[in-house]
């Protein structure tokens, strides 16, 4: 089985073959580099070739996600993430628009 899903800068995916958890950081189409950071705080580096020959998958966002940033609950200043998510009523695209 072959990866058929493109990598997304911020998602999450894991390599089944490998069982390994990570989030893509950064792609660099010029260097043919597509960046990683694996939950244990390791970076890590696909090209497109050995991307699309492996076994990735999405996954949903690990529980643990801030794991490898060091990064505490307290730390993220809130502990109710949908208490703090704006209402799609109350934003208005256009103030963003040039």
């Amino acid at each position: 089985m072959t990866t058929v899903t493109d990598p997304v800068i911020d998602r999450w995916y894991k390599d089944v073959e490998n069982n390994l958890a990570f989030k893509i950081v950064a792609i660099d189409d010029n260097d043919d580099a597509i960046e990683v950071q694996y939950l244990n705080g390791e970076i890590g580096e696909y090209d497109s070739d050995s991307w699309y020959n492996s076994t990735i998958d999405y996954i949903e966002t690990p529980e643990d996600w801030s794991a490898p940033y060091e990064v505490e609950d307290d730390d993220l200043g809130y502990s109710d993430f949908d208490e703090h998510r704006p209402n799609k009523e109350d934003l208005n695209f256009n103030d963003y628009l040039d």
